[in-house]
C-alpha cells in the first residue's frame, strides 16, 4: 500500500469512527471577546440541544430553506453555541434561505476547547438533521480558532460535509502559534527586562497569565519612548508575525521604518499581550502543560527569514545599537522547554493540513494582529505536502484588524464555495476580482478582495514535536 492510499485509508478510518462518535452523543432533545447576544432573525424555527458531552447546538431555519445548511465553528472565547459569524450575516444567510447550526463545545474544560470542537461539530450535524430532515447540501464555516475546527471539518467530514468556508482562521495550529508568540514574548523579556526573571509557560492561573501579560506591556511602554526601545519592540513584533497596519491609520510607506514601528506598537498599546497570554493559560489547560519551546532556536536566523528583517535592521542603525549582540543574548538564553506529552495532545487535538477530503476556501484579512496572515502560508504548504492542493483556495481582504470582514465579504465567499461544490471546478470563482464584483453585487456593505501573497510564517520549528523536552524549566531571562 503507497504512503497516499495509507493516508487516505487512515483518514476514512478517522472519519467513520467520529461520524460514530457523533451518533452515539447527540440527542434528539432539545477569537476573541465574548460574543454578542444573538438578534432576532426572520426564522420559520429556531431550534436548541445538549450533546452528551453538555455542549449544547442551536440551529435557526428559514421559512423558505433552500436546502443547504451552514455549520458555524466559532472562535476563541467563552463556549456558548453560536451558528454565525455576526448578527448581519445571519440575517443575510437566512434572509437568502441557508438553515444555520452550531455547538458551543464541551463546556467544561478549556476555552480552547479543540478536545471536543469537531466531536461536537458532527453531532451536531446529527442532532439538526433528525429535527429538520437530511440537507441537500451541508457546508461547514469557521473563524479564528474555529477556523482551525473548521480545517479539521475539512479534513475529515468526507460524506458528512460537501465544502468548507474558513475566515481568519488559526490554521498553522497551537503549537506553531504558541511558538511564535512565546519568541516576542521571550525577546521583550530579555532584553526589556534583563534583570527580571519573567515567567513565560506554564502559566498556574488566569490571573498569572494576565499578570505576565501586563509586566511585558508595561515594558513595551516605556520602550516606545526611546529609539533603542523602539528597535527593540520592532524586533519582538517581527517574531510575534505582528502587522505593521493598525486599525485607524493610513498604511506606512515600504520604507517607512518608524511609522510600521509605531503602528506596531499601537497594536501592544491595545492589549494584544493580555489575549496572547489568556489563550496561552487557555492552550496550557486544554494540552496538559506547556506545547513550546526555544531551547535550539537560533535567532538570528529566525529574524532573517522574516519579511520584517528590513525594518528592524534600519531601526536598530538609527538608533545605535548592535542588532548582532541582541541575537546573540536572545539565543545564548534560550533554554524554555517543553513538555512532550502536551505536544504531542497538540499536535493530536490542535493542528490542521494534513489533507483535506472536501473543497475550502480560506480567506484572511492582510493586516491580522491576533491569527497572522502568514498562518495561510504555513497551512498551504502542508496542504500541498498531504496531496489536496488543488481542493485549498486562499483570498485576502485589505484590511486591519483579526476577522474584520464585511457581510458582502462573506456571503461572496459562500457562493464561490457553492460554485466549487456544485461544478466540481474552482475555475475563476475565488480569484480577487472575481469575489470583489460578487460582493459588490450584493450592495450590502462594501468589499476589499485583492491580490495578495502572505509572507512565510516566522517561527522557526517544525511545529509537531521538539527535541527540546524538559518539564522543569518555563523562565525566561536569567537563563
Amino acid at each position: 500500500m503507497s504512503v497516499s492510499t495509507r493516508t487516505r485509508a487512515s483518514r476514512t478510518r478517522l472519519r467513520i469512527a467520529l461520524a460514530a462518535l457523533a451518533t452515539l452523543t447527540a440527542t434528539a432533545l432539545t477569537a476573541l471577546p465574548a460574543p454578542a447576544a444573538r438578534a432576532d432573525s426572520p426564522a420559520a424555527g429556531s431550534l436548541t440541544g445538549t450533546l452528551a458531552d453538555g455542549a449544547t447546538w442551536i440551529a435557526d431555519v428559514p421559512e423558505q430553506w433552500n436546502g443547504t445548511l451552514l455549520l458555524f465553528s466559532h472562535g476563541f472565547g467563552p463556549t456558548v453555541a453560536r451558528d454565525a459569524p455576526t448578527d448581519a450575516v445571519r440575517t443575510e444567510l437566512l434572509a437568502e434561505g441557508y438553515a444555520l447550526a452550531g455547538s458551543s463545545y464541551d463546556p467544561h474544560g478549556s476555552m480552547w476547547a479543540l478536545e471536543s470542537a469537531e466531536r461536537d461539530q458532527f453531532a451536531t450535524l446529527d442532532a439538526v438533521t433528525a429535527k429538520i430532515g437530511t440537507p441537500r447540501r451541508t457546508l461547514a464555516m469557521g473563524q479564528s480558532m474555529g477556523g482551525l475546527v473548521n480545517a479539521q471539518l475539512a479534513r475529515d467530514g468526507g460524506g458528512r460535509i460537501d465544502g468548507a468556508l474558513g475566515q481568519c482562521g488559526l490554521v498553522a495550529g497551537a503549537t506553531d502559534l504558541d511558538n511564535y508568540q512565546l519568541d516576542a514574548e521571550y525577546a521583550i523579556a530579555r532584553l526589556l527586562l534583563p534583570a527580571q526573571d519573567v515567567q513565560l509557560v506554564r502559566f498556574g492561573s488566569a490571573d498569572a497569565a494576565a499578570a505576565v501579560a501586563k509586566q511585558l506591556t508595561d515594558a513595551v511602554t516605556a520602550a516606545q519612548a526611546t529609539p533603542q526601545g523602539r528597535a527593540r519592540i520592532a524586533l519582538a513584533a517581527a517574531f510575534l508575525n505582528l502587522p505593521a497596519w493598525s486599525p485607524g491609520r493610513t498604511k506606512p510607506g515600504a520604507t517607512d521604518w518608524a511609522g510600521q514601528e509605531a503602528q506596531q506598537y499601537d497594536w501592544f498599546a491595545q492589549g494584544i499581550l493580555a489575549f496572547v497570554e489568556g489563550g496561552r493559560y487557555a492552550v496550557e489547560q486544554s494540552v496538559g502543560g506547556s506545547n513550546s519551546w526555544n531551547r535550539g532556536v537560533d535567532y538570528a536566523g529566525l529574524l532573517a527569514g522574516s519579511a520584517h528583517a528590513p525594518q528592524v535592521r534600519a531601526l536598530y542603525t538609527a538608533a545605535g545599537l548592535d542588532l548582532d549582540a541582541d541575537l546573540r543574548t536572545l539565543t545564548s538564553g534560550a533554554a524554555i522547554t517543553a513538555d512532550p506529552a502536551a505536544v504531542l495532545t497538540a499536535r493530536r487535538t490542535s493542528s490542521a493540513g494534513q489533507g483535506l477530503e472536501v473543497p475550502l476556501l480560506d480567506v484572511h484579512t492582510t493586516a491580522d494582529n491576533l491569527v497572522p496572515v502568514e498562518q495561510e502560508n504555513r497551512f498551504a504548504e502542508r496542504v500541498r505536502a498531504a496531496g489536496d492542493g488543488a481542493l485549498l483556495r486562499q483570498a485576502y481582504v485589505e484590511r486591519q484588524g483579526h476577522c474584520a470582514f464585511t457581510t458582502a465579504e462573506t456571503v461572496a465567499a459562500l457562493h464561490a464555495l457553492e460554485h466549487r461544490v456544485d461544478t466540481g471546478r474552482w475555475d475563476d470563482a475565488a480569484t480577487p476580482d472575481a469575489l470583489q464584483r460578487s460582493a459588490t453585487a450584493l450592495g450590502l456593505d462594501g468589499a476589499a478582495y485583492v491580490p495578495y501573497e502572505p509572507a512565510r510564517l516566522t517561527v522557526g520549528r517544525d511545529g509537531t514535536r521538539s527535541t527540546a523536552v524538559d518539564t522543569r524549566h518555563g523562565r525566561g531571562p536569567g537563563r
